[in-house]
């Protein structure tokens, strides 16, 4: 048994200007992989706030937008009066929208990389946006 396990935790600050967006974190992710030093374990990447996303999909402009197209579809902001959350806010859209998106990714560590399938990058989508918030990164390992 192995007891030379190594772990290691960042957290990444993000500030969007529009209230939604998505953001390619996949080499911020990479970064913090290389600081770590693992070469073989787990990387989990969450959100910590209830209204922003990590997940994983294509780098595509065209899938983005029929995200956001999707997403709106679904939950859209407005009329901000058609949600009982929003008594005291406007964003009960973006709880919904974050829900759906996912609140984490697991990827697997191999060699020192990311094990990726085709295409795969990670994301940080944005629902309720124009301030601070954080991704937690946490790598074990040896």
């Amino acid at each position: 048994m192995n007891f030379n396990m190594k772990h290691f935790r960042k957290e990444l600050w993000f500030e969007t200007k529009t209230r939604r967006e998505f953001i390619n974190i996949t080499p911020e992710i990479e970064s913090c992989l290389s600081e770590s030093k693992i070469s073989e374990g787990l990387l989990l990447c969450n959100a910590m706030h209830i209204t922003s996303s990590v997940f994983i999909n294509d780098d595509e402009s065209g899938l983005h937008g029929d995200f956001e197209k999707w997403l709106e579809g679904l939950a859209p902001e407005k009329p901000y009066s058609m949600y009982r959350h929003n008594s005291f806010e406007d964003n009960a859209d973006a709880h919904l929208k974050r829900t759906i998106m996912g609140r984490e990714v697991v990827v697997a560590v191999t060699k020192g990389r990311l094990d990726f399938g085709p295409w795969e990058q990670i994301f940080y989508g944005e629902f309720d946006g124009k301030r601070k918030k954080r991704v937690l990164v946490k790598i074990i390992g040896e």
